[in-house]
């Protein structure tokens, strides 16, 4: 299972994306000089300096609730800064993919959010029919009608990215898009996004695609403090600064005591073990689960069949589904990360 997930191998169906990047944006995209920022006593950002220049492909790492998503607002413009200035490139064209899809409008059909009004959408110069464009995005004609609020997450998720991506944009603002994706869309939204011409930032807690899209990350060091790193996550954790416990146990006086708590955070816990060994097959069997509810809506006869609270039901069972899954990978991730550093230190 891990190596199958570590490969990114075919899962269900092709997912075809393309991204039109549109006219080309100024030299400098954004620049921040000495921003800060709190929240009544949270610190956010601190004296922060950086330029994001044309081309370039960022990745914001860090623990939920840090600020990668303010982070995002302030190198938009979106949001003022309390000290420092934000200063915008020329000629942007932004696609914003929201990890809270706050974009969907749930009355509307799969189709009217892709092309509201119209049967034809044009991509990158190309003119394609709008069933022809949704099944790039593995929605069969049969899907198009539904309404966004009767879709899973993982629905939710490819549709945003294919209205995002039916637009022209040169820089490309993606935060959260793995939640929730197949493998198999994982994988072609990486490639896609490894082709692209235009300036992209990324938020996500998946290692690997942080690796293979990202040039650049911009990582929280406590306090409001972010460092800008070369190269993805694993050069982020090759350079970065000693662990915190790592540095306090070197001020303690070195008394036979004083090495216990540092064994102690040094190792995974009992619960920590179990909780490792047994959430692979956890993770599979919610998958299993998800991979028949999906089965079951799919069917012809499906919404003529059932009651409308049925069907929100299944469609509530599926989203619930879906969240187990991607905090199940997120908690493998920082386990089996937590199991390397122990390993390393040894």
């Amino acid at each position: 299972m891990r190596e199958e997930r570590a490969a990114r191998r075919d899962r269900l169906g092709q997912i075809n994306l393309n991204i039109d990047a549109g006219m080309k944006s100024g030299k400098i995209v954004a620049e921040l000089e000495d921003i800060s920022l709190s929240f009544g006593d949270k610190r956010i950002v601190k004296n922060l300096n950086f330029r994001l220049l044309r081309g370039d492909r960022l990745g914001l790492i860090g623990k939920n609730g840090v600020g990668k998503s303010t982070l995002i607002s302030l190198i938009l413009g979106k949001l003022a800064p309390d000290t420092g200035t934000v200063k915008l490139g020329t000629n942007l064209q932004i696609a914003y993919f929201d990890q809270l899809r706050a974009q969907l409008n749930p009355a509307l059909t799969v189709a009217e959010t892709v092309s509201p009004g119209s049967e034809w959408i044009e991509v990158g110069g190309t003119k394609k029919h709008i069933m022809a464009y949704l099944g790039d995005f593995l929605f069969p004609p049969r899907r198009a009608n539904v309404p966004v609020s009767n879709l899973s997450g993982g629905e939710r998720n490819r549709l945003l990215l294919a209205k995002l991506f039916a637009l022209p944009a040169n820089l490309l603002v993606l935060d959260e898009p793995t939640n929730d994706l197949d493998i198999n869309s994982l994988e072609l939204l990486e490639q896609t996004l490894q082709n692209y011409p235009g300036t992209l930032i990324l938020v996500s807690h998946d290692r690997q695609f942080l690796d293979n899209v990202v040039t650049e990350v911009l990582a929280p060091e406590g306090d409001g403090l972010w460092r800008e790193y070369v190269g993805g996550y694993s050069d982020w954790l090759r350079y970065r600064p000693a662990p915190q416990e790592e540095k306090k146990t070197a001020v303690v006086t070195p008394k036979p005591s004083a090495r216990k708590p540092r064994q102690e955070k040094l190792k995974l816990s009992f619960k920590e073990n179990r909780e490792l060994e047994t959430l692979p097959e956890q993770i599979m069997q919610w998958e299993a689960e998800h991979e028949e509810g999906i089965a079951a809506i799919s069917a012809p006869d499906y919404y003529t069949s059932h009651t409308p609270l049925e069907i929100k039901a299944d469609a509530d069972k599926l989203q619930e589904l879906e969240d187990n899954i991607a905090k199940g990978y997120a908690r493998w991730e920082e386990l089996e990360a937590k199991k390397a550093l122990i390993e390393s230190s040894k």
